[in-house]
């Protein structure tokens, strides 16, 4: 028997780096399947080496956490890459995408790419969204793979930690890599002009090293839903909202009807972004009205 963790997901088969940074190709066991659960990424696992020098996963030990899209566990942080054009910065996908790591506990880093193709009032914007974001406590970067700028900053923020990096398809997630650690060279895809949005050229989750930390570069994506969040656990993911809310008059309160709401009256004030709470209130409507769940 053997310790190791699962750097990469592909076709079935795990692949499972040892304390001696040796790699083995691993299937996982049945019971798994009979349990259903699965291997995931970033999993710590007890596996056997057969005749062949393959392996087979007999244990997964207890989790951290974990991450259904991507499919990755035992995450530190998780890197959202957000183009600040080409696509256009998106605050209403950004935010669904900070819910979802709040919602799991995970510390979020926001990077914002391409700014070496914005005009000096566009970069202004941009900027400005920055500083609304590091407001509420984000850490918040903005990048150019192109000219490297803030790429060298970043680099920090890697060391001794296990990242992924996620957000829609055609952001620059792996030109960003690619920027960071010259011999990955992962393929990248220029942006559909018809579609506005970039092709999937990501297609496994795999952990790869930088410096002394793990990054995950996965596959892009562009729908989130809220299927594991529930109404009263909306405004926790939230962070300005969350703090407000305990000066809410009633235990409860979602911050939409109610009288006395603390939440609101920090819109009105502009302590909290406007657009912020909008954005609040259409991922509460779609978490309300959605099918109820049978267990």
């Amino acid at each position: 028997m053997a310790k190791g963790k699962i750097i990469k997901a592909l076709s079935g088969f795990y692949y499972v780096q040892d304390e001696h940074e040796q790699i083995y190709q691993c299937r996982g066991r049945g019971i798994f399947r009979n349990r259903k659960v699965s291997p995931l990424v970033g999993d710590s696992v007890v596996f056997q080496i057969d005749q062949r020098n393959e392996g087979t996963i007999t244990e997964i030990d207890p989790r951290a956490n974990e991450l259904v899209r991507p499919a990755v566990a035992n995450v530190d942080q998780v890197i959202l890459v957000f183009s600040s054009i080409e696509p256009d910065f998106s605050p209403l996908l950004l935010n669904r995408f900070l819910v979802l790591i709040e919602h799991k506990g995970i510390e979020p880093i926001i990077c914002i790419s391409k700014i070496d193709l914005l005009t000096e009032k566009q970069l202004d914007e941009i900027k400005q969204f920055s500083a609304e974001y590091q407001q509420i406590g984000y850490q918040v970067l903005l990048l150019s793979s192109e000219t490297n700028r803030g790429v060298e900053a970043f680099r920090p923020y890697l060391e001794d930690k296990i990242s992924v990096f996620a957000g829609q398809s055609g952001v620059g997630k792996s030109s960003l890599l690619n920027a960071l650690n010259t011999n990955l060279s992962l393929e990248t895809a220029s942006i559909s002009t018809h579609l506005g949005r970039g092709k999937h050229t990501t297609r496994h989750v795999e952990l790869m090293e930088i410096g002394n930390g793990l990054v995950a570069d996965t596959p892009g994506f562009s729908t989130l839903d809220f299927s594991e969040i529930e109404s009263d656990e909306l405004a926790d993911c939230f962070p300005e909202m969350s703090k407000a809310s305990a000066d809410c008059k009633f235990r409860g309160c979602l911050h939409v009807k109610e009288s006395f709401c603390a939440v609101k009256e920090k819109v009105e004030s502009g302590e909290i972004c406007l657009y912020r709470y909008q954005h609040y209130c259409q991922f509460l409507e779609e978490i309300i009205e959605r099918k109820p769940r049978y267990r």
